[in-house]
């Protein structure tokens, strides 16, 4: 049974829904990249009652602020998948961008030129989209579409992208669940039960009113490379 929402609280366009994440994406890299290698992680140990103590502090806070952007970037991707007129130039997209960010990701997040321990959040949403397509496809055929989706949840382990399998698990689940927003919203924030900050970004997606809203498409897929690299010019100077 699906539960309507009040139309009175449905304030959000998809455009401030992703300004919501991008903004706690940018808290969260900033404390992840310029916090931790430009203070934290040359000066160990960390002793209360210290200045850096308080820096320590403030970077847990803005890390934890930074949970709220991936479970709305995985609805987005969902919502991105059911309107988009062409899902092979929509996965194409995720999958260059994938490649193009991993040098600035592997700088600002591992102080690396290149290293493939630890993907970006691009693999994960194109491995997501994959996932999702894969259902569709064989939505008559569970014996074709689950082994699929655990395949794509293993290669998402596999390279070790941002959430890994778990955040696979994320995305077809919003999936699963699209047209009933509440069980969607529920689920998906049962589903990230291992990171319990997450769950807060299910208020703004229960405000999610359906409509795209203002703003480039293209804009977070470029401002995610530039700021990571923008953040660890920032680093070099700091440190």
């Amino acid at each position: 049974m699906n539960i309507s929402i009040p139309d009175k609280i449905k304030l959000f366009s998809g455009s401030t829904l992703k300004t919501i994440a991008i903004l706690s994406m940018t808290i969260d890299h900033f404390a992840a990249v310029v916090l931790y290698w430009g203070f934290l992680y040359y000066n160990q140990p960390i002793y209360q009652d210290t200045p850096l103590y308080k820096i320590y502090i403030l970077y847990r806070i803005m890390r934890t602020i930074g949970r709220i952007a991936f479970p709305i970037y995985c609805f987005l991707l969902v919502e991105g998948f059911m309107h988009t007129k062409s899902r092979p130039k929509y996965l194409l997209r995720l999958g260059i961008f994938a490649l193009i960010s991993e040098i600035p990701f592997d700088l600002a997040i591992q102080n690396q030129m290149v290293t493939w321990d630890y993907c970006n959040v691009f693999f994960t949403l194109f491995l997501g989209f994959l996932a999702i397509w894969a259902l569709d496809y064989f939505r008559e055929k569970l014996y074709f579409s689950i082994p699929i989706v655990a395949l794509i949840g293993y290669a998402a382990y596999f390279i070790n992208c941002d959430y890994d399998y778990r955040g696979i698990l994320v995305i077809v689940i919003l999936y699963l669940m699209r047209y009933y927003r509440i069980l969607q919203v529920i689920a998906g924030a049962l589903s990230l039960y291992w990171e319990w900050p997450a769950i807060f970004a299910f208020i703004p997606i229960l405000m999610y009113n359906g409509k795209r809203g203002r703003g480039s498409k293209y804009f977070f897929y470029i401002y995610y490379p530039a700021h990571l690299l923008i953040f660890y010019f920032l680093t070099t100077i700091l440190s």
